[in-house]
This record gives C-alpha cells, structure tokens and sequence, in this order.
C-alpha cells in the first residue's frame, strides 16, 4: 500500500513539473521609447499623404512674397535646404539633382521652391547661393522654422509634393541613395522624379512616404 501511495505521488510530482513547463512565458515588456526633442518643445505636425499641405506666405531672397496658394491647381514640389549640410551640397557640387529635376518638370507646369529653416542663415545667404548655382527657383526664408515646423520638415534635404488638389503626394527623402549609395543589393531610387511622373501621367504615387536622410534642420531656439 504504501508502495502505492509513493508511486502515486511520484507520479504528480513528475506531472506538475511537465504542466509547469508547457506554460506559456508571460511576455517581456516592451522597451521604453525615448521621446522625439522637438525644437524649443514645440510639437512638430507631420502631415501624411493625402492631407491638405499647410498654407504659407514667405519671402524670398529678393523680398518677393510667394504664397502657396499662388500655385493652386500645380504640382509644388518643397525643397528643404541648407546650403552648410554636406548632404546638400552633395546634390548641388557633386551631383545636380534638384536642378535637373527642376528643369526637366518645368515645362509640365511643376512648380520648384526651396525653403530655407536655418536659424541663422539670411536672404542675402540664399541670394548668394542662388547666384552661385544659378537657381531658377527662389529660396524662400522660413528662419523663424513655423513652415518647417508645420510641415514636419525634420532634415536637409527633406522633400514635399503637393498635389493639384492641394494635398501632400509625396513626404521623404529626394532619394535611397544618400553620397551616391543606396543600401546593400538595392538599385539608386529618385523618389521625387519617380512621384512626379506618376502624378503627371495621373496616377497615385506608388512611394507616398519614406524617411528622409540628411542633417536635422537647425530650427531657432
């Protein structure tokens, strides 16, 4: 009898460390994100695609006042730029990518503006950029950063498009290639030129968002 009992408990003991083990694992909790700083802790709105593009009126270097609302029913492309980031001047001394792009949208009535967020830079700074390059698009001056910050602009350079309805078509990087380099077994991507000519043939933009790469826009304090 008590040969009987031993086994019997023997028996539960070996059962309740099998049920203990099919028990599934409570799940780890998932690590804290650190919150995105924004500039002087103002919130930063990041318009998605399909949005209506935030209205704006800024200067340009010559003192023209260019409102978006100008180009109703265009397709406006927003350029951010800062002629001091090395990934800017890499696409206006190594490569002429936003002129080209420029030019070869013009005549299917795509509007080009640059806007410039940086805290310190001046119209005269943009004119002499300007002059250099031989812009034929102005630099508009947002160095109080309102229009960048409306736009989420978060990079130099970090490129918007805007639709003939007014809406946000296309929200990233001008490309995948950042010095020339897109990622391991990837082929170079001009998002930009690639948006462009789908909304010109009247299509959807297949690519309406990716990350842009660049230096963060230096926003006032």
């Amino acid at each position: 009898m008590k040969k009987t009992i031993f086994t019997m408990l023997a028996v539960l003991a070996v059962s309740g460390v099998v049920l203990s083990g099919c028990k599934s694992k409570e799940p780890e909790p998932e690590p804290e994100v650190e919150p995105e700083v924004k500039p002087e802790g103002k919130p930063v709105v990041e318009p998605a695609a399909g949005k209506t593009a935030p209205a704006f009126t800024l200067n340009s270097f010559d003192g023209t006042a260019i409102s978006l609302s100008d180009y109703k029913g265009k397709i406006v492309v927003l350029e951010w730029l800062n002629y001091e980031c090395p990934y800017v001047r890499y696409h206006y001394e190594k490569k002429n990518t936003m002129i080209e792009l420029a030019d070869k949208y013009k005549a299917e009535n795509v509007i080009w503006l640059a806007v410039n967020s940086t805290k310190h830079l001046t119209p005269e700074t943009d004119k002499e950029f300007a002059d250099k390059h031989e812009l034929d698009y102005p630099i508009l001056s947002d160095s109080s950063g309102v229009v960048g910050l409306a736009y989420g602009a978060k990079t130099t350079p970090h490129i918007f498009i805007i639709d003939t309805d007014g809406n946000i078509a296309y929200d990233g990087g001008i490309d995948n290639a950042p010095f020339g380099d897109p990622p391991e077994g990837e082929v170079p991507i001009n998002y930009v030129d690639k948006a462009l000519t789908e909304l010109i043939g009247g299509r959807t933009v297949s690519t309406s968002k990716t990350k842009p790469y660049g230096r963060s826009v230096k926003y006032a304090n």
